[in-house]
């Protein structure tokens, strides 16, 4: 199928320049909360306490929202994963950052990391996390490099030592 232009012969896609808005389920909407707003330091946009949902911006108002909406205890779960988009200085020192604020970094796989990855095929620069819910979320910056498949996943030195 073929995407759909406009008339300027420009595709839909070619047009997107971004996710602008997420939403996660959470199970308790306070303890998350306190997570987005106190550990990972989200600025607080607006509750709707009828719906039972918050919103958070994701850099300024115009870059992006976050949307957390309680579902309680309902037996059913889902685990979700989305990456923030951050400079890659602050992804360099985002596992320091996290363990600051009570948060474990992970590596791809979910392991315990005291530095970044690399995802080869992109490249880019990520720290995986968990919210109070098991939700994977991530701090991913694109890397000015070409593409490596063959470095696979790897940590942050190891692509350093590879490609300088």
């Amino acid at each position: 199928m073929m995407a759909t232009k406009f008339p300027s012969g420009q595709s839909i896609g070619a047009a997107i320049n971004g996710i602008y808005e997420t939403h996660l389920p959470v199970r308790d909407l306070r303890r998350s909360v306190a997570f987005y707003r106190d550990q990972l330091g989200l600025e607080f946009a607006k509750e709707f306490s009828e719906r039972r949902v918050v919103f958070f911006w994701v850099g300024t108002k115009a870059e992006g929202m976050l949307g957390l909406w309680e579902t309680g205890t309902a037996p059913l779960q889902m685990k979700l994963h989305f990456a923030f988009r951050a400079p890659m200085a602050m992804v360099v020192s985002s596992c320091e950052l996290l363990r600051e604020a009570g948060i474990q970094p992970l590596g791809f796989n979910g392991e315990p990391v005291s530095e970044p990855v690399v995802l080869g095929w992109m490249p880019a620069i990520s720290v995986y996390f968990k919210d109070p819910d098991g939700h994977s979320l991530e701090i991913l910056s694109a890397l000015d490099a070409a593409p490596d498949a063959e470095f696979g996943v790897g940590p942050y030195s190891a692509w350093v030592a590879k490609h300088g």
